[in-house]
């Protein structure tokens, strides 16, 4: 299964009005990581920065000025994402946002189907939280320590290792590739199963004569009711 980690940093927080000014992702296949990953600066096309969003992302339009506008790096995006889950934190925002800039170009929205939010995997996880990306990084034993703003790339590989080890752990992908190549045609494969027969000779008890005493005491303070008598 091929998905994109990816997130998105943009100039506010409507995105009706507010535009996307970079977008970074990274490439999982079957939950590992396969080296592919894109990342684009993208000019507002005169969308002022919010003070608050820039606070956050320190991108300046100076910085975007001679940067492409989002319809001319579209179909690289597209093209990139294809046939592949869009897999982000609070995965409403970043997809309103890219929905958002797709519909002023006439591209169909993105099927909701395809949409995995990771916000939503960790609160089912982790519901006392919290669940923020530098929280589940502390949580994960990621080392998220060079991340002294936002920035999507690195957000997104940040989140992709956040991914893996909500999904399993690296060992599980390693399981899950290895398991995939060992079958790539998904071909039934017969297991023979063997039987060994009885033990010659049982195992010891694990439970001491003490042990054992001291439970039919405790049976026997219960009452003639106890469930426990049922299996005495």
């Amino acid at each position: 299964m091929r998905e994109i980690i990816f997130d998105t940093e943009t100039t506010g927080l409507d995105n009706k009005a507010d535009r996307i000014i970079e977008i970074g992702g990274v490439e999982l296949e079957n939950m590992f990581p396969t080296g592919r990953s894109i990342h684009i600066y993208i000019n507002s096309g005169g969308q002022p920065i919010h003070p608050d969003a820039q606070a956050v992302h320190g991108i300046t339009a100076e910085f975007l000025a001679d940067k492409p506008l989002f319809a001319d790096v579209a179909q690289e995006i597209v093209d990139f994402f294809d046939g592949a889950k869009f897999v982000a934190h609070n995965a409403n925002f970043d997809m309103g946002f890219v929905n958002a800039e797709f519909a002023r170009l006439g591209i169909p929205a993105v099927d909701p189907a395809r949409v995995v939010d990771t916000l939503a995997i960790a609160r089912r996880r982790h519901p006392m939280g919290p669940n923020s990306l530098d929280a589940l990084c502390r949580r994960y034993g990621i080392d998220n320590s060079h991340r002294t703003r936002h920035g999507a790339l690195l957000d997104a590989e940040l989140l992709a290792d956040v991914y893996i080890e909500m999904n399993g752990g690296r060992q599980a992908a390693l399981g899950l590739v290895a398991q995939h190549d060992a079958n790539p045609a998904n071909e039934v494969i017969e297991v023979e199963m063997v039987s060994f027969g009885q033990r010659p000779e049982p195992l010891p008890e694990r439970i001491t004569e003490a042990e054992i005493a001291a439970h039919a005491k405790l049976v026997a303070r219960m009452g003639d009711k106890a469930l426990w008598r049922k299996f005495a």
